[in-house]
């Protein structure tokens, strides 16, 4: 009976080691069906490699938005151009709902927030920085002889940092997001009009100085 017990007890340090390895390999196992497996596509809705898209990404000129499914991301342009219909409308639109005093006759131009993102909740923006990053941009924007920049917002969560600096204003009947923004691209856009019904839009992240080239390219 006791050889029994002393041999029960020579086996507990073999289960004991047995039990932790099956269980180290049930969370790596956990882990690694836990990844998504991503199908890539470029902007013409081709698939191709993981490198190739990183390596595209990487640039300036695209960025990435999630299509379809969970697993499926399409690279996209930052900028795009057109012409809208009914310039005289939505113009009509934006300054009777924003309050925003509107020469037609000059370029107009919106920055658009889609809503709290990591992109735009990040980091540390002091009230100075807010305060000379905008100025910057619009003394640069009055410079070109365009009207002051309207800013609009899908979802207002994040936009306290602002309060008393810029007045953002509700985008009306979601019409900007409708014509300009299809999806939520990072940080916020912009889109530049001129008087008769051209744009220049830019999405995500950006500085003052892509504002000013997008009212010079309507400005021609």
């Amino acid at each position: 009976m006791q050889s029994r017990i002393a041999m029960s007890n020579n086996y507990l340090p073999f289960i004991g080691k047995l039990f932790t390895i099956t269980l180290i390999g049930l969370i790596i196992y956990s882990c690694s069906t836990s990844k998504k497996d991503y199908t890539y596509y470029d902007i013409d809705n081709q698939e191709i490699s993981r490198s190739k898209f990183r390596k595209k990404r990487s640039t300036n000129k695209y960025l990435d938005i999630q299509i379809d499914s969970l697993n499926q991301r399409k690279l996209i342009k930052r900028t795009k151009t057109g012409k809208i219909d009914n310039i005289e409308v939505y113009r009509s639109l934006i300054s009777n709902k924003s309050s925003e005093k509107l020469d037609f006759s000059k370029p107009l131009v919106i920055l658009y927030y889609p809503g709290k993102d990591p992109c735009n909740s990040s980091g540390l923006q002091t009230e100075e920085f807010i305060r000379n990053w905008y100025s910057s941009l619009e003394s640069g924007i009055q410079q070109l002889n365009a009207n002051n920049p309207v800013y609009l917002y899908k979802d207002k969560e994040g936009l306290e940092k602002y309060e008393g600096l810029i007045n953002w204003y509700k985008d009306p009947d979601g019409i900007t997001e409708r014509l300009f923004f299809n999806n939520h691209y990072p940080c916020s856009s912009f889109v530049v009009i001129s008087p008769k019904g051209d744009y220049v839009s830019y999405f995500g992240e950006y500085g003052p100085e892509y504002v000013w080239k997008a009212v010079k390219l309507v400005s021609k």
